[in-house]
């Protein structure tokens, strides 16, 4: 596995006792930590940004966002979400209760903050990891939607890396009583107020948000999308956060831009460069 940035980071694997391991319930939730240090560090607690990847992706591959804000003088920790990471592999909550997202996102900083001071904590997420930054400062599921979802009603949208995910996860819980525990964590507050600031990066998953929870945001919320991006379209993904946030302000990374262009290695590298120098200001200016 190949992890690019300003130097290598230090990889943990945590252990969430509250929460069990997708493959063996008898064990705990692991939640692998990539942790970075400013390039410039000061005496004081460095401002702390976590960072949530894509669906099916992983922190060790968030380089372009992760690198301009540890040269920035930014301490960074990006996660690898169990079930829902190509160095673990796929299971099919992994890519549907996404509301476990933000939870180890919680996890972590509470892990660290027992270590050390943490400084001020922004949240960064790029697809469905800008679902999970937002989750952090208060926006919610709408577990409607998602019953309508998970009952076929309405059309889950296309997972290429985990195309059956749904009919898996229906093999997989077929008694009700999962699948109301479920509905009730959807729709959870899953708030941490230690998270100042939120920069999301072609954000998933705002058509099944409630707009009464992206209305009480309250932190500063960048927003940075494609014009041509077809997986999170602008209408249907990025709207909803934009315009019912009302801290949110963002722009269009480029009429031509597409999902791919923040993370395919044949894409020009331009843009993703851009967006990542753009986060590190919007958190300096925020944070620091």
């Amino acid at each position: 596995m190949t992890i690019s940035g300003p130097k290598q980071p230090l990889i943990r694997v945590l252990h969430d006792e509250s929460r069990g391991d997708l493959r063996d319930p008898a064990r705990p939730r692991p939640v692998r930590l990539y942790l970075w240090e400013p390039s410039h560090p000061s005496t004081a607690p460095a401002p702390l940004v976590v960072v949530s990847h894509g669906t099916g992706g992983s922190g060790s591959a968030m380089g372009w966002l992760v690198d301009p804000l540890v040269e920035a003088g930014l301490r960074v920790a990006a996660l690898d979400h169990h079930g829902n990471n190509f160095v673990d592999g796929y299971e099919p909550e992994g890519f549907l209760h996404v509301w476990e997202r933000p939870r180890d996102v919680s996890f972590a900083l509470d892990v660290l903050a027992r270590e050390q001071p943490l400084g001020p904590v922004g949240a960064a997420g790029f697809s469905l990891g800008g679902y999970t930054a937002a989750a952090l400062a208060g926006a919610r599921v709408d577990p409607h939607v998602l019953q309508a979802v998970l009952t076929g009603a309405v059309p889950l949208p296309d997972i290429p890396e985990f195309p059956g995910a749904l009919q898996a996860l229906r093999t997989r819980h077929t008694e009700d009583e999962s699948s109301r525990r479920a509905l009730d964590a959807a729709g959870a507050d899953l708030s941490d107020p230690r998270v100042r600031a939120v920069f999301q990066v072609a954000p998933g998953a705002g058509g099944f948000l409630t707009p009464t929870s992206l209305a009480t945001v309250q932190v500063p919320v960048g927003i940075r999308w494609g014009g041509a991006d077809t997986v999170n379209p602008y209408e249907s993904d990025t709207r909803p956060y934009l315009e019912n946030i009302p801290t949110a302000r963002g722009c269009s990374a480029g009429p031509d831009v597409r999902h791919d262009d923040f993370f395919a290695p044949e894409a020009d590298p331009a843009v993703r460069l851009r967006v990542g120098r753009e986060a590190a200001a919007f958190f300096v200016h925020h944070l620091a």
